[in-house]
């Protein structure tokens, strides 16, 4: 065993987010960390990586374990390249390296220091430590981050300090590598090279992840629900499995303690009528007894906090009736997505392509042709920087592309949603309850208390949530207010940017069961593997190795 972890009070202020957390690492295990927006994941990746200190429990390492974290702060990194960042990363890289430099100039006939000059350079060899740089300068090429090695770090977008934090921990050598949302920024060539990695890799790994095809290489999934952790070994498809049966006996747990509940609040009013009715003194005092016995464990099991029940639909289909019927009753509330549902009968044209070559200095495609229809799905499938996000703006409308040949049609009349992965900084600063105010006014859309009230509760935000502003929102319930930007103006085209990153997977699920009944268009970029099997469609390549 490499870590034992136990978190038995972890809260922000009066709200208590952990309190039976309690799960162990073995050597070389992969572990997939997932829950609900919310739940405290990252806050538990900050208690793992000695971040945060503010918790009771208890996190043990074994003696010698080196651990490695993707960060997500950069201050005070200076002007460091983006080489020397993830060198610095490198257990015993920077001290090996001193030694090497420095110790031929000083150490003389001192035999200590020829001996420890000696030790370093069969060390550095043994680590690799000769290649390294030509190692990560081509990971950094893998991840599309050409050129990049000996810029300076904070010059970086966030999503390519993300990309490094990767770089970073896959060439580390640690123990035990801590990574969150990996895969988030990352095209289908560079996910697949980070899950080949993942397999093969020697270190364990602790990974936050609600992607599906990382959680599928897993061999164990921990679940965060309800303050406390549920560890279930095997895959994501496993998980799934197992879930299905740890929820049904739940369920049968929970409607127990409920009708215990309601035979306890009978009792007690049968044993305070019948104690008010006696004149005995040892019967009034019998009554008494048993009626301050049951309030005693009706108190104790009206505590008991209802738990979080979450079953994915296929294993929903598999249930029987009186498990379904409980699920039905039980199950936990998620974001009601309500999408345009009725069948058109024109199908006609919405968008139309025709031998399109866009770029900028130079065409970065050529000869794109598209038609697509209500009711139909088209995927846009390309490495970054070939040209996606392009094509998307110059079918809205954006000229800042030049136009080197073709022809490029939105219907006028169409109404579009577009999920976009970043919020507008027009909202940022703006509480939840205006910033949704604001997006339907911008837009010229009727919107009033009651709607935003109705929104808010869709999509899982709370009354205390809609006076906090955008840009202290979670990545969660970011993706959520993105969703209602998307749908505000009832859209009969939806353009998705890699929708799944940041929900959490019933939210996912969800989201893919309205787009199945959606009955306009859809038009979408995504690198999971399950949306893309999922939504379906035509798929339209861009770039020579899409």
């Amino acid at each position: 065993m490499i870590a034992d972890i136990t978190i038995t009070e972890k809260s922000f202020g009066p709200k208590s987010l952990m309190n039976a957390v309690k799960f162990s690492v073995q050597d070389g295990e992969k572990v997939g960390i997932i829950g609900r927006n919310g739940a405290g994941k990252s806050t538990l990746f900050g208690i793992l990586a000695g971040m945060d200190k503010d918790f009771t429990g208890d996190v043990i390492y074994r003696r010698g374990t080196v651990v490695v974290a993707t960060q997500q702060e950069h201050h005070g990194v200076g002007n460091v390249t983006v080489l020397q960042y993830v060198l610095a990363g490198l257990p015993e890289y920077a001290e090996l390296s001193h030694i090497i430099e420095t110790y031929p100039l000083t150490m003389g006939d001192d035999m200590r220091k020829i001996d420890a000059y000696s030790d370093a350079l069969q060390r550095f060899d043994d680590k690799g430590f000769y290649q390294i740089e030509e190692q990560i300068e081509r990971e950094l090429d893998n991840f599309q981050l050409n050129g990049i090695a000996h810029q300076e770090f904070s010059t970086l977008s966030g999503g390519q300090k993300r990309l490094v934090e990767v770089v970073k921990i896959m060439h580390s050598q640690a123990q035990l590598a801590l990574i969150d949302e990996p895969t988030n920024h990352m095209d289908y060539v560079a996910k697949a090279q980070f899950v080949d990695w993942l397999e093969s890799a020697r270190e364990a790994v602790l990974v936050i992840t609600h992607d599906r095809d990382v959680l599928r290489q897993v061999d164990r999934i921990v679940e965060l629900k309800d303050g406390a952790t549920i560890s279930f070994k095997g895959n994501y498809d496993a998980y799934l499995k197992q879930n299905s049966v740890m929820t049904g006996t739940q369920m049968n747990d929970f409607e127990m303690i409920e009708k215990r509940i309601a035979n306890l609040k009978v009792k007690v009013l049968d044993y305070q009528r019948l104690k008010e009715k006696s004149r005995n003194p040892s019967t009034i005092q019998k009554f008494k007894r048993l009626e301050e016995t049951s309030r005693k464990e009706l108190a104790e099991l009206e505590q008991k906090e209802k738990p979080t029940f979450w079953i994915d639909k296929e294993s929903v289909a598999n249930l029987n009736y009186k498990t379904a019927s409980q699920y039905d009753k039980f199950k936990a509330r998620n974001v009601r997505i309500d999408l345009r549902s009725e069948e058109s009968r024109s199908k006609h044209l919405l968008v139309k392509i025709r031998d399109l070559s866009l770029g900028y200095t130079a065409p970065l495609f050529d000869k794109v042709s598209v038609d697509l229809r209500e009711g139909e799905a088209l995927e846009i499938r390309g490495r970054n920087g070939a040209g996606k996000t392009t094509l998307i703006k110059a079918l809205l409308g954006d000229t800042t592309a030049t136009r080197f040949d073709g022809e490029i049609d939105l219907d006028s009349h169409v109404r579009v949603g577009i999920y976009e992965q970043e919020v507008s900084p027009t909202y940022f600063a703006l509480p939840l309850e205006e910033a949704i105010e604001r997006l339907y006014l911008d837009r010229g859309l009727p919107i009033s208390t009651t709607k935003i009230r109705s929104l808010m509760h869709s999509y899982l935000f709370t009354e205390g949530d809609g006076k906090v502003p955008i840009e202290r929102l979670s990545g969660g319930q970011k993706a959520r207010f993105q969703l209602i930007a998307m749908l505000a103006n009832d859209p009969q085209l939806l353009i998705l940017d890699e929708p799944t990153n940041h929900l959490d997977l019933p939210s996912i699920e969800e989201m893919e069961l309205a787009l199945k009944k959606y009955a306009g268009a859809v038009i979408y970029v995504s690198h999971d593997g399950y949306f893309r099997e999922a939504m379906g469609g035509e798929v339209l390549k861009i770039g020579a190795s899409a």
